[in-house]
């Protein structure tokens, strides 16, 4: 059964945004959650422009007031939400021997504690329809681990806890739990990065390019699926090989 209401956060850009728009064509009322609403604004047209319904709503996954509002909000005008995609995430790279206690926090905060919180928003209404999906987005590195990247990678291996738990006690519900581990993907985090550390990644990915947002957004787009309802508790590698 499609027309569900799926919220996505962080979909502003990037891969968040893919994902909306994935959903909003699988035929998903879609409510785009981020911290900047101009934006959001541009992903709510466009989901409309192709014959959807979008609801944009303001969004900070370091505020747990930030995120019990817009939950609320949701809800309230749009409806009980059926599919939650966990995107949002930050980083704040360095080396673990001189980082910063608050370079730590604010990464966990937001990519662990702030999707955490996200979570138990619709857990509920997901268990009285008996009917849910939820998807983390992870990373690669949360499983292999990145050098300069300690916070980061203990937040998307977090998370995998995270999902393999949900799976568990929601599986009775009719609600499954997945995750979504991209590899290197085209997106504005990874622009800002040299031809010459891009050339050495690509190296280590048998299929020879980076990622899409839309390769992403495909296998969260199958994940929350009627189709993929026998799969939960799974980490998805969508990596091009990078990882095996």
């Amino acid at each position: 059964m499609s027309n569900r209401v799926a919220v996505v956060t962080g979909a502003s850009r990037g891969i968040g945004r893919a994902c909306a728009l994935a959903l909003a064509h699988a035929g998903h009322r879609v409510a785009v959650a981020a911290r900047t609403l101009d934006k959001l604004h541009e992903v709510a047209e466009q989901i409309r422009a192709n014959g959807a319904e979008a609801f944009p709503v303001e969004m900070d996954l370091g505020s747990p007031e930030s995120i019990k509002d817009a939950f609320s909000r949701v809800a309230k005008d749009f409806g009980t939400v059926g599919i939650l995609v966990n995107n949002a995430g930050i980083t704040k790279d360095g080396l673990a021997v001189r980082m910063k206690k608050d370079d730590w926090d604010v990464v966990l905060n937001t990519n662990l504690t702030g999707t955490f919180l996200a979570t138990q928003q619709v857990l509920q209404g997901m268990m009285r329809e008996r009917w849910g999906r939820i998807v983390n987005i992870v990373s690669v590195v949360g499983e292999t681990g990145n050098a300069g990247q300690a916070n980061y990678s203990a937040s998307k291996a977090g998370l995998i806890g995270l999902t393999k738990s949900l799976a568990q006690e929601m599986a009775s519900r009719g609600i499954t739990a997945n995750a979504v581990a991209p590899g290197f993907i085209e997106t504005d985090m990874t622009s800002v990065l040299s031809e010459e550390v891009k050339d050495k990644i690509m190296s280590q990915i048998p299929l020879k390019r980076m990622g899409t947002a839309e390769d992403i957004a495909a296998a969260v787009t199958f994940l929350a699926s009627d189709a993929a309802a026998y799969i939960t508790g799974h980490v998805l590698n969508v990596n091009g090989g990078m990882y095996m």
